[in-house]
């Protein structure tokens, strides 16, 4: 006998349950998915807190050294103070330290927050899920141009004003009556410059009526100028330059002379440096003089002419006689 095909039938009320448990578990993961918190999920869960997250959205991708760890899976107010906390979680196949930290960056160049683990291997304990790990926030782009623009930003407005005070103050210098003297004057520079342009006219039209003459002039300058060069050759070839030896040494040995007659050695030094020389010499002159002196005013003295055997009369000094005054 063959057996017969049974046909489960499943009543209406099964059929619903079975419909509203499947939605349930769809509203699950579907609400899980757009909170970034998978259903069936071992990873480890961190807290970070910031002043300013700049955007950070959650199921933002968490990474180390530029691979993706995790995700941001809520951000909340932690208190009054205005601070934010950000949730986030970071598979269990990497470990770190619990000293690591948790770095909000740019992910791009117009904008994009994100979050990346510094990791530490300092020796201290490994992180554990439910901690708290240090933060930091690193300037993006925008942030350093802005860095680098606000002090150009301050100089270029401190110039601008400078320049705007600068105007003013020439404003007040150049009134009317100076401006009208800076006229006055740049017309007298435009007239000195037409008569320096005649000049130069007048300094043209002498030179070419001159030009003859001037090259003539060149002519004999370049030939005083070959002439001097021969000159040169010629006192050149003339040994000139053992002549000013010798009369360098020349010089040397008069200097040397000099010398030794300053410090009165030979007779030359004896005359100059001997006093009683000069003295001797003085007294031998003045005595020569006085007889010179002598013989001119009384020549019987010393010449005396006996004719025929006349005797010789003696002489006897004159009362003035200049002999007897000097020797008293």
């Amino acid at each position: 006998m063959e057996p017969k095909n049974v046909k489960l039938k499943l009543s209406r009320e099964i059929k619903t349950g079975i419909i509203v448990i499947g939605g349930i578990l769809l509203f699950i993961l579907g609400y899980s998915y757009l909170k970034a918190t998978p259903l069936f999920d071992d990873s480890k869960t961190f807290y970070a807190i910031y002043d300013n997250v700049g955007g950070l959205q959650t199921g933002t991708q968490v990474s180390i050294n530029g691979f993706s760890v995790g995700k941001v899976n809520n951000i909340q107010f932690k208190d009054n103070s205005g601070k934010l906390v950000v949730t986030f979680s970071v598979a269990n196949s990497f470990e770190f330290s619990r000293n690591s930290k948790a770095e909000l960056f740019d992910t791009g160049i117009i904008g994009g927050k994100g979050i990346q683990i510094v990791p530490m291997f300092d020796g201290a304990p490994m992180a554990q899920s439910g901690d708290t790990l240090v933060t930091n926030t690193r300037p993006g782009l925008t942030e350093l141009v802005q860095q680098k623009l606000t002090p150009l930003q301050l100089k270029v407005e401190g110039a601008v004003s400078h320049a705007d005070t600068l105007l003013m103050n020439v404003n007040e210098v150049l009134d009317d009556k100076t401006k009208r003297n800076l006229r006055e004057s740049i017309q007298g520079l435009t007239a000195v410059m037409e008569s320096f342009q005649k000049s130069a006219g007048t300094l043209n039209e002498m030179l070419d009526k001159n030009k003859a003459h001037i090259d003539s002039s060149l002519s004999n300058v370049d030939r005083l100028t070959t002439n001097f060069a021969q000159l040169s050759d010629s006192l050149a070839a003339a040994n000139l330059g053992e002549t000013i030896r010798n009369l360098e040494s020349t010089m040397n040995n008069l200097n040397d002379i000099l010398a030794k007659i300053e410090q009165g050695e030979g007779t030359m030094g004896k005359l100059m440096k001997d006093e009683d020389l000069y003295n001797n010499l003085t007294e031998a002159s003045r005595e020569l003089d006085l007889l010179l002196q002598d013989f001119r005013l009384n020549p019987k003295r010393y010449v005396n002419v006996s004719v025929f055997g006349k005797k010789q009369i003696e002489y006897s000094l004159p009362e003035n006689d200049p002999a007897l005054i000097n020797n008293e």
